[in-house]
């Protein structure tokens, strides 16, 4: 919940500043029966520090319905960890796992366009931007500009 609640991490996501821990406990609770690769429903992984074993945040993924073989990803940090390749690092296991345990072909990630701190850790991972969506979407009463990144399994790098 700590970090959800941050302003600046809320400002990127369907969230907001108010989330709550009854928001959280729900977030669980739709989780409890979600497994990763199970198509249409959108799946968190926690993000953990192996040292400390402390939440560091969570990756996202969807595994869509519809055109087959495809994912979307997202991920969360708390500011406390920007900068240090968490967010990579997180991301690049889990794109991985969706290439090499779920038959994913293809992984999308939809960025706002002001979110450069996002869009640096998807193109260090070798991710292509696709598409740039200007003044597209109508998110927390404005209109924002979408970034699409994609991969291919057989674009990834070895």
């Amino acid at each position: 919940m700590a970090y959800r609640r941050d302003p600046a991490i809320a400002r990127y996501q369907s969230w907001d500043e108010a989330y709550s821990v009854a928001d959280a406990q729900r977030l669980l609770a739709e989780l409890a029966d979600v497994r990763l690769g199970q198509a249409g429903a959108w799946v968190q992984v926690a993000i953990v520090d192996l040292a400390t074993g402390g939440l560091l945040g969570d990756c996202a993924a969807r595994v869509l319905a519809d055109p087959p073989g495809c994912a979307e990803i997202g991920v969360t940090l708390a500011c406390a960890h920007h900068g240090r390749g968490v967010a990579g690092e997180a991301l690049w296991a889990l794109v991985r796992v969706l290439f090499d345990e779920h038959g994913v072909r293809r992984v999308i990630a939809e960025v706002d366009d002001r979110n450069g701190p996002a869009q640096r850790v998807l193109e260090g991972l070798g991710f292509r931007l696709e598409a740039r969506f200007v003044e597209a979407d109508w998110f927390k009463g404005e209109w924002t500009t979408l970034r699409v990144y994609a991969m291919l399994r057989d674009d990834r790098p070895r």
